[in-house]
């Protein structure tokens, strides 16, 4: 899978909050990902796109809630989130964009 555009499929993009900063204070950066997204392919679409060097990868599906919407219930779509720990030295600035 080195085609960009699919690698661009994979990493939705950054998440920036008050939690992602914490983690970043630790070397990790979180990313929206692809619902059906696998480890080894969230790997290779940082260290590819941002070119560095990937450390680990923990990823968490948070459920959508339900919502009411003009009276009728809905729900959000589920989300998937990806913990990116990068090896020492390596850093990606998710502020200024790619």
């Amino acid at each position: 899978m080195t085609n960009k555009a699919e690698l661009y499929d994979v990493i939705r993009k950054p998440i920036i909050t008050e939690k992602a900063t914490m983690a970043s204070e630790n070397g990790a950066v979180v990313f929206e990902v692809a619902i059906d997204s696998n480890k080894p392919q969230i790997k290779e679409a940082v260290e590819t796109l941002f070119g560095v060097k990937v450390k680990a990868v923990n990823t968490v599906v948070t459920k959508g809630k339900t919502k009411r919407f003009r009276g009728m219930p809905g729900k959000r779509k589920d989300v998937k989130k990806a913990y990116v720990t990068l090896e020492d030295g390596n850093a990606i600035d998710v502020t200024t964009g790619l």
